[in-house]
């Protein structure tokens, strides 16, 4: 090879190298440091004022959550698609992972998206879904961790109540930062004219927190369910897929998942429920206890399994085939009217004066009181309830100021305030 040659190749080899590298500095510094300090200066143009800060105990969860490897099966990251927003609500702002070092927005959802996670579950489903998953979900394939537990689900480890706290506290920093957050942010990001982004500020299907089953006090009117022509073959698998590991094969609130939570699932047998009542607590949940809402299920489901419900408290007990269980003996006329002053006296704070559950004090209360109007107990549930009260809820045992005929009476008249087919109606 000539000097000429040699010298043009070492030429070709410096230029490709020179370019090499000069194309590896544009590329970290386009893929790298700018979007790093674009995303540092949105990040602090749209974050709150004072965003609140995790606790020591949420930090710790943190570092169990990416430990467990909780990332690899559950997200941290609501996307500008519809899909997402439809099922979990508004799309994740920068500012509110500002802290996540390493990040843990996740790549797969073999499990449910977990940026909204606070506050869609009780402190007890979460221990118990942690400690047996397959106890609460039927079909789950998340695997147990029993190390972070004494045994049992009701003892817990201090790794287990760090990694609870981690999770309940997903969504809450944007959640308090409130219509001034919002209004910050929304000014912030300088997007007005980008239609995509502005889906994370409206309303609609980009609701803070559309989390199919977060359990809603300040509940919306469900839609009607189907009362004719709901299958109820569906309403039976569908019960034994979701329902059964809580409630039991036969509606008897002994299922797996039972002894877990607090309070204690509700045994369906011993309860007659309104139509109205099953579509309240299907939509909405039941806030205080483990009872998801299920509004990612179509109106034909939620129909067909409050059809299944109904079988159960028709079908259940010990009662002869064909005659349901709550069928009771009628009790002395003179019961009903001394139970009503019974109820005046005792009940009507919490459970209202028409036995709606909206007395002068419920709001005050961590559970709504139940509707005597929308639903009905068993006699002899009745007066186990007012005798024991029901643990893990505000209703307290009466058995100190009431004498067993005051027991009984009250039991029998709240038995007769229900009125399914006037639910804002009681008798006198």
């Amino acid at each position: 090879m000539s000097d000429r040659a040699a010298g043009a190749l070492r030429t070709a080899y410096l230029v490709a190298s020179l370019a090499g590298v000069a194309f590896f500095v544009l590329s970290v510094t386009l893929l790298g440091v700018w979007p790093a300090r674009l995303l540092d200066e949105q990040t602090r143009s749209m974050a709150p004022e004072h965003p609140l800060e995790p606790t020591i105990s949420e930090r710790r969860g943190r570092a169990v959550y990416a430990r467990e490897g909780c990332a690899y099966c559950h997200t941290q990251q609501i996307r500008y698609l519809h899909r997402d927003m439809t099922r979990f609500g508004a799309p994740t702002l920068a500012w509110e992972t500002r802290r996540d070092t390493p990040h843990l927005w996740g790549t797969r959802r073999v499990g449910p998206d977990l940026s909204r996670a606070g506050g869609t579950r009780s402190l007890d489903w979460h221990y118990a879904h942690l400690y047996s998953p397959r106890a609460l979900v039927r079909e789950s394939v998340m695997p147990g961790y029993p190390a972070l537990f004494d045994g049992a689900p009701t003892r817990p480890r201090q790794e287990a109540r760090d990694l609870v706290a981690y999770l309940e506290s997903l969504g809450r920093a944007r959640e308090l930062a409130g219509p001034e957050g919002k209004a910050r942010a929304r000014t912030g990001c300088h997007c007005a004219d980008d239609a995509m982004q502005q889906m994370a500020f409206d309303g609609g299907v980009s609701a803070l927190n559309r989390h199919p089953a977060k359990a809603r006090r300040a509940a919306t009117a469900p839609p009607p369910l189907l009362n004719a022509g709901a299958d109820r073959t569906v309403g039976l698998n569908l019960y034994a897929r979701h329902c059964a590991t809580c409630h039991g094969d036969a509606g008897r609130g002994d299922g797996p998942g039972a002894p877990m939570l607090l309070p204690l699932p509700t045994n369906l047998v011993e309860h007659t429920y309104s139509p109205q009542r099953l579509a309240e607590v299907l939509w909405n949940g039941v806030p205080g206890t483990a009872m998801p809402a299920w509004r990612d299920r179509s109106v034909a489901d939620l129909s067909a399994l409050a059809l299944a419900v109904q079988a159960l408290t028709q079908e259940g007990g010990d009662a002869a085939p064909g005659r349901s269980p709550l069928a009771e003996p009628v009790v002395p006329d003179y019961l009903v009217p001394l139970g009503a002053r019974v109820y005046e006296a005792n009940c009507v704070q919490c459970h209202g004066s028409a036995g709606d559950g909206n007395g002068t004090a419920a709001a005050a209360l961590s559970m709504q009181p139940a509707s005597f109007v929308r639903q009905r107990p068993s006699l002899s549930a009745a007066v186990r309830i007012v005798r024991n009260g029901v643990p893990g809820t505000p209703m307290a045992p009466w058995t100190p100021r009431l004498t067993d005929a005051d027991v009984l009476a009250v039991a029998s008249f709240v038995r007769s305030l229900y009125a399914p087919e006037a639910p804002g109606s009681a008798r006198p």
